[in-house]
């Protein structure tokens, strides 16, 4: 474990990277090499047809409901930040948002609060430890745990504004559904399941507290945090909420202002370093793009400047990640020359 304090300087890397990784893309789309409507129609038509018979993993079964949500479930959606939708497959069907939400309730709590509420009171260092882990909180003493870990996505909605549980509730529904462009409700089902087996988060909410890294009460908190991620939402709705980043806070369908750039510069770089549970390395290694998954089977990414793409696909690997997103994700990255570190020399 690294314990020396160089938290700001590893947070300008983080921040200098994501301004060589806007320039690039930046690049890209200057005349003589567009992302044209062909060529993306023609990479998600591959890349659907490269990997729908994929039979690799299987649905979250750790909460019962997510088992019984049908594993053929296949759609693509890709989003430009000037507002064209692409898609292919199913994109109706629904399934609950799950950890893609940690993303966008921490994005409220730096656009209401500012960047340093983030790094302070909860951290933004992966933990180098499980998504639901006790031991990285009692090891770090409540500190560095991580706006895109369960710990301290629970800090985050602890921290949205609203002087009590159900005003807290409305501001992240309110985010929630601004990002995607249309209204998101709750998946009960869903919801009741995990509120039924939620201890251990409980407990998390609770070790929080005694290290004075809770913002409200623990166990209100983790009931907000729990219906949030039983938020239903389809495969378009993903890739909007991504494209609404890419696009520097405005939504690109609605053209209403989400929250700042400024806050998506915040944003983007923690994405970017935990956002596949143990497996971010991996991913940001191959795609080079920020990214989210959740354990319902979304996962998304954001391309800075151009575009967000998501993927429904519930069978996930041991990780936690959806199997035929990430192929698919990474194939359509691969295929529009997208990724941000492949420069070319002048």
């Amino acid at each position: 474990m690294n314990t020396t304090n160089h938290k700001p300087g590893r947070l300008f890397i983080a921040a200098f990277s994501l301004c060589l990784l806007a320039g690039t893309i930046s690049s890209i789309a200057q005349p003589g090499n567009p992302l044209s409507p062909e060529k993306i129609n023609a990479a998600l038509d591959e890349a659907f047809t490269k990997f729908k018979d994929v039979k690799d993993g299987k649905n979250a079964d750790y909460i019962k409901e997510l088992a019984n949500v049908d594993p053929d479930i296949f759609g693509i959606a890709l989003v430009t930040a000037d507002g064209q939708v692409f898609t292919k497959g199913d994109i109706e069907s629904k399934v609950s948002i799950q950890s893609v939400s940690k993303v966008f309730t921490m994005a409220k709590v730096i656009e209401e609060q500012g960047h340093q509420a983030i790094q302070d009171k909860i951290g933004v260092d992966a933990t180098g430890e499980v998504f639901n882990s006790i031991v990285a909180v009692e090891r770090m003493r409540g500190k560095e745990i991580n706006p895109l870990v369960n710990p301290g996505a629970i800090a985050s909605t602890s921290l949205i504004s609203g002087a009590d549980s159900a005003a807290k509730w409305k501001n992240i529904v309110q985010v929630q559904s601004d990002f995607a462009g249309r209204p998101l409700s709750l998946n009960m089902p869903v919801y009741i399941s995990e509120a039924g087996d939620n201890l251990r988060n409980q407990a998390i909410a609770h070790l929080l507290l005694a290290y004075g890294r809770m913002y409200f009460d623990p166990v209100q908190a983790t009931d907000i945090y729990t219906k949030q991620c039983a938020l239903n939402v389809n495969t378009k709705d993903l890739a909007t909420m991504a494209a609404t980043l890419a696009n520097g806070g405005v939504n690109p369908v609605t053209k209403k202002k989400v929250v700042s750039p400024e806050t998506v510069m915040y944003t983007l770089p923690v994405m970017a370093t935990a956002g596949l549970y143990d497996d971010t390395g991996i991913w940001f290694y191959n795609s080079g793009l920020p990214a989210k998954s959740g354990v319902g089977g979304g996962l998304l990414a954001v391309c800075p400047g151009k575009f967000g793409i998501a993927v429904v696909s519930p069978p996930l690997d041991a990780a936690g990640n959806s199997v035929k997103a990430q192929l698919v994700i990474r194939y359509v990255v691969e295929k529009l020359g997208v990724n941000p570190y492949l420069i070319q020399p002048k």
